[in-house]
């Protein structure tokens, strides 16, 4: 069975399938930037706030659930938003633009993934078909904090351009996998 990929439609307008969104897709030369949420922007796992070393954000309640957006991850997708494509690639799905551009300054409107429920979900590995067909053979730099073997394996089989940025959940997108993605990007450019 295909992935179920769909972009994150505007207020009031329905997501568009993927081949509507495949055309408006390629006229961005930018790579893509996949965009995990927990342990990325959402963080979790420091005991004490003293463990999250320096990240700014607050706590927030949605859908009933407490969750730390990181203010600091935040910050830095935007900067990269000028040589990235984002791309929401969490189990958030749509639910990224209903709740994290009001919280977090973000852009509304980002596409987003939308995954199967039954490959199991201990690591990143569910979302490899989501993301492989959304990209095809488009540069990506994805983000996450449970990558395993099989993504470094598929991200190593890809013929296009292709980096892992690994956070650790406590304290998610810092300036140091921002700079590396900044670096990265500015070497796909031409010369």
């Amino acid at each position: 069975m295909e992935p179920k990929v769909r972009l994150g439609g505007v207020k009031g307008r329905s997501p568009e399938p993927l081949d509507a969104a495949s055309t408006a897709r390629t006229a961005d030369s930018r790579p893509l930037l996949m965009v995990d949420i927990d342990g990325v922007i959402s963080l979790f796992g420091a005991a004490e706030p003293s463990g999250r070393r320096g990240v700014e954000g607050s706590f927030h309640s949605i859908e009933g659930i407490p969750h730390f957006l990181s203010a600091t991850a935040a910050s830095h997708l935007l900067g990269l938003s000028t040589r990235f494509e984002l791309v929401w690639a969490s189990g958030w799905e749509e639910r990224a633009d209903e709740h994290l551009p009001h919280l977090l300054g973000l852009p509304r409107g980002l596409p987003f993934l939308r995954f199967e429920r039954s490959v199991g979900r201990s690591n990143a590995h569910w979302k490899l078909d989501a993301i492989g067909t959304y990209a095809g053979g488009r540069a990506l730099a994805w983000i996450d904090d449970a990558f395993n073997r099989d993504c470094h394996a598929w991200a190593q089989e890809r013929t296009s351009p292709t980096l892992l940025v690994q956070t650790e959940p406590e304290v998610g997108l810092t300036q140091r996998e921002a700079q590396r993605l900044e670096a990265w990007a500015q070497e796909l450019l031409p010369r």
